[in-house]
């Protein structure tokens, strides 16, 4: 690969990565809940894996030529995101950190799927990938060009992941016996969940809305 592009799509991607949203909420929401907070990071890490494979396949950029599909897609990860974050925040009052609080595989199995839901399903992942992506791939490279894709992708999911446990471990760390700032942080959480799926609730409605007004005029 073309070493000054790689170095520069990992500056962008780490910024990215270090920028706060729905992600860094869950993370730190499942970490408060749970006894270990990895099958939340891996659940964020599988949905940025499953968005490499299908830029590696090609299917991405298919989505995005197909706004009908992805516009279903982002009502769908919205109403997800609201969900998660209401669900958040029904637990505030009991968020605190207890090291042995205890966590079962099924427990664990679906905060996994939950974090992965989070970042695979929200359209925004999918076109972040598809608009990112290309301009750091050469067509002079030795590597095939569906290869790099697949370098860069897992790149990203490599510095995500690293960015994730690093504040869930900061996080658990400052809350542990501060069990007001726990319920404080894991309201902050929900709030910014549901105020997140309803952003991209009102991108899909309100054109429709403003649409149904002109023609009615």
């Amino acid at each position: 690969m073309n070493p000054e592009l790689f170095f520069a799509f990992v500056l962008v991607a780490a910024a990215l990565a270090c920028t706060p949203g729905v992600d860094w909420a869950y993370s730190i929401a499942a970490g408060l809940r749970a006894r270990s907070f990895v099958p939340a990071v891996a659940g964020l890490c599988g949905g940025y894996v499953l968005h490499t494979v299908l830029l590696v396949a090609g299917l991405a950029a298919l989505l995005t030529g197909m706004p009908g599909v992805l516009g279903w897609l982002t009502l769908a990860g919205a109403g997800y995101l609201m969900w998660l974050g209401v669900s958040t925040l029904r637990s505030w009052r009991g968020a605190s950190f207890s090291a042995g609080t205890g966590s079962d595989d099924g427990t664990r199995l679906r905060t996994f799927l939950q974090g992965m839901g989070t970042s695979g399903i929200n359209p925004k992942g999918l076109l972040f990938y598809v608009a990112l992506v290309p301009q750091f791939v050469s067509a002079e490279a030795a590597l095939p060009v569906p290869v790099q894709s697949g370098v860069l992708g897992m790149t990203f999911v490599l510095l995500a992941g690293l960015v994730y446990t690093a504040v869930a471990l900061l996080s658990r760390t400052l809350l542990q016996s501060r069990p007001g700032a726990a319920r404080a942080v894991t309201l902050a959480s929900g709030v910014i969940m549901v105020v997140l799926g309803a952003v991209l609730l009102g991108e899909q409605l309100l054109p429709l809305f403003n649409g149904e007004q002109v023609a009615g005029a």
